[in-house]
């Protein structure tokens, strides 16, 4: 490892997190000399990947992140290959489609697919969400054992909300169900009121590429066993689309009308 690239990798992912912050606030965040953080910040700043502030002084990330970051966008076939399948989802369920791939411990969701009901909605394409919290997140652990070691044995996990399960056994034994199903489930786990299920999306190396997943409100829930039918072929045409030989991953899941889609919501960890 290249110390000055992790070093600049690491000031990029403060920034991304806190947005704003001093020359001061970057070093002690980071256990660096200002000298030290001083240089690779002008080096950044060169490049526009970070911008200062005239008033404040505290930098923030610039403009070639967002360049950077549309052309992965542009290059991702995963997002080519799903966009008129989550197209079609959203207006056979009447949800939100989000597509995700991971993103260290988090996943990023790299399509977005408004409801169309015609309601003013975020654009959510770059936010992130902790895997361990989320139906995508779930979706893509549950096949991928080293992802899934990465993240529950690493530092401990964060509730996002009391409804958010951070026991890792517990999370393991829920990535068992979701091989059978290939449906992972939340509710309100990252955010209140609203929950989700995702369907992993494999490709030809048969791993897990990503995850497709749908957003309700706990109005909503559970959903209806046809949502989840909608889901599971879209999953299943897109990883074709991909080049997977077979989905899920491991072997071929039961009926939506097996999965026991509703089961009591989970207890707080």
């Amino acid at each position: 490892m290249i110390q000055s690239v992790d070093r600049a990798l690491r000031i990029l992912a403060l920034l991304q997190g806190d947005h704003r912050l001093s020359l001061g606030e970057i070093a002690q965040r980071l256990g660096l000399p200002a000298s030290t953080v001083h240089g690779i910040v002008r080096t950044l700043l060169a490049h526009r990947m970070v911008v200062q502030e005239h008033d404040s002084g505290q930098y923030r990330l610039g403009p070639a992140v967002l360049t950077m970051g549309n052309v992965y966008l542009d290059t991702l076939e995963l997002r080519s290959r799903v966009t008129p399948w989550a197209e079609d989802l959203a207006r056979r369920t009447g949800l939100a489609v989000r597509t995700a791939v991971m993103l260290i411990d988090d996943v990023v969701v790299v399509h977005h697919e408004p409801r169309p009901d015609g309601s003013r909605q975020m654009p959510e394409v770059g936010i992130v969400i902790p895997a361990h919290a989320c139906a995508l997140g779930k979706a893509i652990l549950a096949f991928d054992d080293e992802l899934a070691d990465g993240v529950l044995e690493g530092a401990a996990l964060r509730g996002m909300t009391g409804q958010t399960v951070t026991d890792p056994r517990q999370l393991r034994s829920l990535f068992d169900q979701i091989r059978v199903t290939g449906i992972a489930e939340e509710v309100e786990e990252a955010v209140l009121g609203e929950c989700g299920v995702a369907a992993v999306l494999s490709d030809r190396f048969g791993g897990a590429a990503g995850a497709i997943g749908l957003v309700a409100s706990t109005d909503e829930w559970p959903l209806d066993p046809a949502v989840l039918t909608s889901l599971r072929s879209a999953a299943r045409s897109v990883s074709r689309e991909l080049g997977a030989a077979s989905w899920p991953p491991h072997g071929e899941a039961p009926r939506v009308s097996e999965m026991g889609t509703r089961r009591r919501r989970p207890r707080p960890a």
